[in-house]
């Protein structure tokens, strides 16, 4: 724990919340715009009373810990992050207090990521991007085709959305089946395999927890069509990186375009690199750029939310874990 003087917090009606774990201009600002007043950390919670916390770095999970526990009164933390697999695993999440993420503020650009990659894998521009000659004719239109979304939250929705003008025939599958907007058809875990059987295009866009890790495995890629492409923009470790890798060898599937990988990052050597009908990005789909004024969005709206007593947006259940 670096100490407490990187820290600020906001006091609003008996309620402060802190910035951790270095200032940040944007998050003061944004706190400040949900009606606000920054002040130190070491200076919350002298008149008694609970404070929330709002992290801003997701890779300092251990810090986190430190702060929580040097800080036991904190009665709400906001994550940075939509996935936050890394704080359950740490065993952070508990019922003491109100947990927010990032969920659904950045699901616009993951979506917008996850129809390029897609079109891109459709339009073989991963081998065309290699190439070195004129090379065959190919190529699959999205239009009037089926594409099955695994996960049913902002991402979903939002790509949903961007696919309407393909008319494409969306199945979504989520944990409690109930139908989302413009989709054709909305089906539990239990029918997966039904799902992905058929489908041009399969886009991960759910949430990594112990239950679904290696969602995508040897099973389920041999049920996919020798057409789809598998996207990814959710967490690697939802699909089995080895049978992936030999789906796409044997091109029982068409290929794989991954926004997150298991191990990440892919080491150099992978044998992933190098596989034609493979596209990779590094993690990209939402990068600090575009998710930062989305994040500030998301403070303002909190804090003022804790101020008046309203339900937080982007709650977290710390029972299922996202």
């Amino acid at each position: 724990m670096r100490g407490v003087g990187y820290l600020l917090i906001v006091e609003r009606t008996g309620i402060a919340v802190a910035v951790g774990p270095a200032e940040e201009a944007w998050a003061v600002d944004a706190i400040r715009a949900g009606g606000g007043r920054p002040v130190r950390l070491d200076q919350a919670g002298r008149g008694g009373g609970q404070f929330g916390l709002v992290w801003t770095d997701a890779r300092a999970v251990g810090e986190l810990g430190d702060v929580l526990r040097a800080h036991p009164q904190i009665s709400w933390v906001q994550l940075p992050m939509a996935g936050i697999e890394r704080v359950a695993e740490a065993g952070l999440l508990d019922d003491r207090r109100q947990w927010t993420s990032a969920k659904g503020a950045y699901a616009e650009p993951c979506a917008e990521h996850a129809l390029a990659l897609l079109l891109a894998g459709l339009r073989h521009l991963p081998e065309r991007a290699r190439a070195h000659s004129w090379g065959k004719t190919a190529g699959l239109s999205l239009f009037d085709q089926p594409v099955t979304i695994v996960g049913g939250g902002g991402i979903a929705t939002a790509l949903v959305r961007l696919l309407a003008p393909f008319r494409a025939r969306v199945t979504i599958v989520r944990r409690r089946p109930e139908l989302v907007a413009g989709a054709i058809t909305t089906v539990g875990p239990t029918r997966l395999h039904e799902a992905l059987t058929g489908a041009r295009g399969v886009v991960l866009a759910l949430a990594l927890t112990p239950e679904n890790r290696g969602l995508i495995g040897r099973k389920e890629l041999a049920v996919m069509d020798e057409h789809a492409w598998l996207v990814n923009v959710a967490r690697g470790g939802l699909v089995d990186t080895n049978a992936l890798a030999e789906a796409l060898r044997s091109r029982s599937i068409a290929g794989a375009a991954l926004d997150v990988t298991d191990p990440e990052p892919l080491p150099a050597d992978h044998p992933l690199w190098d596989l034609p009908n493979c596209l990779i990005t590094p993690h990209t789909a939402d990068t600090p750029e575009m998710t930062r004024p989305m994040l500030a969005r998301r403070v303002a709206e909190n804090v003022q939310r804790l101020t008046n007593g309203q339900e937080l947006e982007g709650r977290v259940d710390p029972k299922l874990g996202y």
